[in-house]
């Protein structure tokens, strides 16, 4: 095996190639000066000019050539160590290595920039990591955290220095790399409470694939959500007690002071009479009320089964007496379902739209798609429209003077028990609303 041949190195080189371009010339001057009359002293001091005026030029030359290289290497070797700031002088159009040195710096410019934005993107991303409630793990190949938030400090209770480093195992959060993601897990770690969403996602850094691991802590939120609600039901609640309670204490209190009179009334007994049934009705009325509230916090778990939708309009379609109901029939499409809690849903829905025709004189039209791999029930009324849409679905709220306010609340529920979803709008361009109910066909079911 032939060992390789040095090579030369480029300034060395350049400096080689001036001499023996000029090397002809300077043989020839000096056979010409040492073949001349002149004197000795005067060929030797010649001589050495020409001598040394060839080794300068080479070394000039050697020098133009070096010098802008060495200072576009300065530039790259500190643009590769993160300095942005330096640039390459003598940068000029029209000129080669001026072109070679304008897009060193043009390099340097765009560098500097995504350097500066880098920078600035990656300390907004440590305030936020910083600042959010959210727990944030980052762990690499081999199960190892490699970046933890303020938040998960907390969340594992020791500093960053003491996590940083430690395998998954060691902190007792392996679940966290296996478990199916998104998920909720009610105790991510002995004694820390729950409820807890994890999301995980992968990313690369440095080329080796890492893991990212976000824990949400679902308490505050769940908190607040109970507190509103309790709030919304106490107001709503105390609201129906009182208009039962006030009429039935004023009611007590003039039979107390009549019962208290010497002598009484000739139809005291009928006054007696009147009060109490006024106070039985009082109490019938609020104890409906109640057992409204009881139906609609004890709604059971659906026991899914197929439902036929176009046999399930017509059948409810049918019931409704008051109003002939139209119908318009869609795909034949089958829907996994509670076929009696969707009876009862649609039996609410239609009965709103009769109620709302009913005022006006119009009627009433249910209609079905099929939209992807779902089903749109559409109950559609000529009625006065919404006034209110906001407060629709509010617990006990009603528009009736007889109404409960439970139904649409009731219809909403067994709708997002069966993976749906109900909403009401009123109709564009004409008047009345339309109540949409959408439901989730089976995996292999599909419109014909």
């Amino acid at each position: 095996m032939n060992a390789e041949r040095p090579r030369l190195p480029f300034d060395r080189g350049i400096f080689l190639l001036t001499l023996l371009a000029g090397l002809p010339a300077v043989v020839l001057a000096l056979v010409l000066l040492w073949r001349s009359d002149a004197g000795a002293a005067a060929k030797w001091t010649l001589t050495t000019i020409v001598v040394l005026t060839w080794a300068g030029v080479a070394s000039e030359v050697q020098a133009r050539v070096v010098r802008p290289l060495q200072t576009l290497a300065n530039v790259l070797e500190a643009l590769r160590a993160g300095d942005t700031s330096m640039r390459a002088r003598g940068a000029r159009r029209g000129d080669p290595l001026g072109e070679v040195m304008l897009e060193a710096n043009a390099l340097g410019d765009a560098v500097r920039e995504k350097t500066l934005g880098a920078l600035e993107a990656s300390a907004l991303l440590r305030t936020v990591m910083e600042q959010i409630d959210v727990a944030i793990f980052a762990f690499d190949e081999g199960e190892t955290l490699r970046l933890v938030n303020p938040a998960g400090e907390r969340l594992l209770g020791l500093p960053t220095p003491r996590l940083l480093g430690r395998r998954a195992a060691s902190l007792g959060v392996s679940a966290w790399l296996t478990a199916p993601a998104p998920c909720r897990l009610d105790d991510v770690l002995a004694g820390s409470g729950g409820p807890f969403e994890l999301r995980r996602t992968t990313f690369r850094q440095g080329g080796r694939p890492h893991h990212l691991v976000v824990l949400t802590d679902l308490r505050r939120a769940l908190r607040e959500e109970e507190r509103q609600a309790f709030q919304r039901l106490i107001r709503v609640i105390s609201h129906e007690i009182n208009n039962s309670l006030a009429p039935i204490q004023s009611i007590a209190e003039g039979q107390r002071k009549l019962l208290s009179l010497t002598p009484r009334p000739d139809d005291w007994e009928d006054d007696v009479r009147d009060g109490l049934a006024v106070i039985a009705r009082r109490s019938e009325a609020l104890g409906r009320f109640m057992s409204a509230y009881a139906r609609v916090a004890r709604l059971p778990s659906p026991s899914i089964g197929p439902v036929e939708v176009g046999a399930w309009v017509m059948r409810v379609a049918a019931l409704e007496k008051r109003l002939p109901v139209h119908v318009d029939e869609g795909p034949a499409v089958v829907a996994p379902g509670d076929g009696d809690q969707l009876d009862q849903l649609l039996i609410n829905l239609v009965r709103n739209a009769v109620d709302a025709a009913l005022e006006t004189g119009g009627g009433v039209r249910v209609s079905w798609r099929a939209v992807g791999a779902r089903v749109e029930v559409l109950v559609e009324d000529e009625g006065p429209g919404l006034p209110q849409t906001e407060n629709l679905f509010v617990p006990f709220f009603t528009t009736k003077p007889q109404g409960s306010g439970i139904g649409l609340l009731l219809s909403r529920q067994i709708a997002e028990a069966h993976g749906g979803l109900l909403r009401l709008e009123n109709r564009p361009g004409t008047k009345g609303c339309v109540a949409i109910l959408v439901l989730p066909l089976g995996e292999e079911q599909t419109a014909r």
